[in-house]
């Protein structure tokens, strides 16, 4: 009788899941900004409309999050006290990043927007060194001046041709954006450091809290009408808060907990990308020669604040110093 050799699985089957689930992630999340410019096709110069858009996306979003966080509650405990506070006051910033990210797409367009909210991955080093006084690496000092010279371009204050009246102010709108993502990302790091309380409910009091910040901001932009919504821009904002808030984020969490952090980074870089290009592709945006320049140097300034490039040549190193590795 001839015994079979045990084939052990593939050690490359649960990495690929796991990478397939963070570009799945991002794809949603690149999907955002188109979805938002055809949730506002109808009446996309009002102030209130794009206020409604962000309150009803984290309004949404909440009511797909809620059984999800109390099957979590169930099954391994709630909340402390301390994670509901630092999950509501990340909800704050997250609610500024919508508002401000919102307003920015219809002035500079959905895919530049996506671009500039990536600023955050600046914004969240420069915390940790003023708030908790953690080293900033040489890579963070190099990427800053490519992030301002690419968000300059984009915003034609640094200008190679004209980019029309609105492109700065949807700039200025789009870093607010980021800056207010970093702040979320910071406040969601530091309330998870001491204790890990799962991740969906986390979301659920952040986005809840995102959503009433949204709406007191909406008070002071000429409040908040719903009645001018039609039937095809609430399909539109269901996606976005399914999409875009509920299962981009879990599935990039779910897919992030597998991977290496420079991998997880150099994944994500995906979106601004993807959004460039379903920008031009669904919504016809065009891009000056300033601002694809300036789009391309933010995302590689991204890439090199997450040291991508260096975190996978030194693990391509480690491979290749391995027993039985080598050049196939």
């Amino acid at each position: 009788m001839t015994v079979k050799p045990r084939v052990a699985p593939a050690p490359e089957a649960p990495t690929a899941l796991a990478a397939s689930a963070v570009l799945a992630g991002a794809l949603c999340l690149s999907i955002s900004a188109i979805l938002v410019k055809l949730a506002g096709v109808d009446a996309a110069t009002t102030a209130v409309l794009r206020c409604a858009i962000a309150v009803l996306r984290c309004a949404i979003a909440v009511i797909a999050l809620i059984p999800l966080a109390l099957l979590e509650r169930r099954r391994h405990g709630g909340l402390s006290r301390s994670g509901i506070l630092w999950a509501i006051a990340a909800g704050v910033a997250l609610g500024i990043d919508y508002i401000a990210w919102t307003a920015s797409i219809y002035l500079v367009g959905a895919g530049v927007a996506t671009v500039l909210v990536n600023v955050q991955v600046i914004v969240l080093p420069l915390l940790a060194l003023i708030i908790d006084r953690e080293r900033v690496s040489v890579r963070f000092l190099i990427s800053l001046p490519l992030m301002l010279i690419g968000v300059g371009l984009v915003g034609g204050i640094v200008t190679l041709t004209e980019v029309g009246d609105s492109a700065v102010l949807g700039t200025v709108l789009g870093l607010i954006a980021g800056i207010g993502y970093g702040v979320y990302m910071f406040l969601t790091r530091r309330g998870t450091r001491r204790k890990a309380e799962g991740t969906i409910q986390p979301l659920a009091w952040a986005t809840a809290s995102a959503a009433v910040t949204s709406a007191v901001i909406a008070q002071f932009t000429g409040g908040l009408h719903l009645t001018g919504i039609g039937p095809s821009a609430w399909m539109y904002l269901i996606a976005l808060a399914l999409l875009g808030q509920v299962v981009a984020w879990l599935l990039i969490n779910r897919g992030s907990v597998r991977l290496v952090p420079s991998m997880t980074a150099s994944l994500l870089l995906i979106q601004p990308v993807l959004a460039l290009v379903l920008a031009a592709l669904i919504l016809g945006e065009q891009l000056t020669v300033g601002q694809a320049l300036g789009a391309g140097l933010v995302v590689v300034a991204v890439a090199v604040a997450n040291g991508v490039w260096r975190r996978h040549s030194r693990r391509r190193r480690q491979i290749l110093r391995e027993p039985g590795s080598g050049p196939r």
